[in-house]
């Protein structure tokens, strides 16, 4: 088939491909996954990303698997045999991955919501704080390809499976981390042991000479009593709107010694508290 005709051919209808979500009107929710199509057009190839949104609607890509360094894919094109797909990311060393677990680590508020399973939203800043980057910088980062006769890269092949690679990575962002070389289990694995040494009592210091003593506080005026509230709360704020990770605390504890029935007791208290803090919110507001 001439290059011309490879171009125009319809493809063959596929059975059980992955229908895109953008085909009934929707795109991608997440921001990661925003940021992941605007990272791909960022590197000049938004014209060729189009070609494969047709495809990604239609259903065409019949497999999608994400693995460490590598996505898999299958794309029915023209050809009875659909073609394959390969698209590697430039994987983070054992020495960088470190790196970004002290980094993260470091962090309550974005440790406790990736322990949660959520993304935080200064991930990328953590990272870029020591020179590591969420996802590929250059487009020399990704090394794709296709068994399809089209020399342009990224063809409507490969293209289709960038924009289904986004959905996925919409309902699961720790398949970006996959993606770099870190499993879910791995990256939250390291983060709790890293937590776990944090968390560690310092070694009690030897007693030492006691100074002198510290004067003692000025007594409150005889005309208002101590449990009347002062001046100095006139400027307290106090917030009804539930935060990012009401959760946050029971998750850094960690798995609970014992569970309830066959769950873990903390997963169970981490729903409560999230269920709690949206009920103590919906009652505020209504107030």
């Amino acid at each position: 088939m001439r290059s011309a005709d490879f171009e125009t051919a319809r493809p063959l209808p596929a059975t059980e491909g992955i229908v895109a979500r953008d085909g009934d009107g929707e795109a991608v929710a997440a921001w990661w996954s925003q940021r992941f199509i605007a990272v791909l057009e960022s590197f000049g190839v938004g014209a060729r990303l189009e070609r494969g949104r047709r495809y990604a609607r239609d259903g065409q890509v019949t497999e999608l698997e994400v693995e460490p360094g590598i996505v898999l894919a299958k794309v029915q094109g023209t050809r009875y045999t659909p073609y394959r797909v390969r698209i590697r990311a430039k994987l983070l060393s054992e020495h960088q991955w470190r790196r970004a677990e002290r980094a993260l680590a470091a962090q309550a508020l974005p440790l406790a919501q990736l322990l949660a399973g959520q993304m935080p939203r200064d991930i990328e800043q953590l990272l870029q704080a020591c020179k590591l980057t969420l996802f590929p910088a250059t487009y020399d980062d990704v090394n794709s390809s296709c068994t399809c006769p089209d020399a342009e890269n990224p063809c409507k092949h490969i293209a289709a499976v960038y924009y289904l690679l986004a959905e996925r990575f919409d309902a699961d962002p720790f398949l970006i981390f996959t993606w770099r070389g870190r499993t879910e289990e791995e990256l939250l694995s390291g983060l709790r042991a890293r937590r776990g040494r944090s968390n560690r009592k310092p070694r009690t210091p030897p007693p030492s000479t006691p100074g002198p003593a510290a004067a003692a506080p000025a007594p409150a005026p005889a005309d208002r009593p101590f449990w009347n509230v002062g001046p100095e709360l006139a400027d307290l704020r106090i917030s009804p709107l539930a935060g990012e990770a009401p959760e946050a605390l029971v998750r850094r504890l960690g798995p609970a010694p014992t569970a309830a029935g066959s769950l873990d007791l903390a997963d169970v208290l981490a729903g409560m508290y999230a269920q709690l803090a949206a009920a103590a919110e919906r009652r505020a507001l209504a107030e």
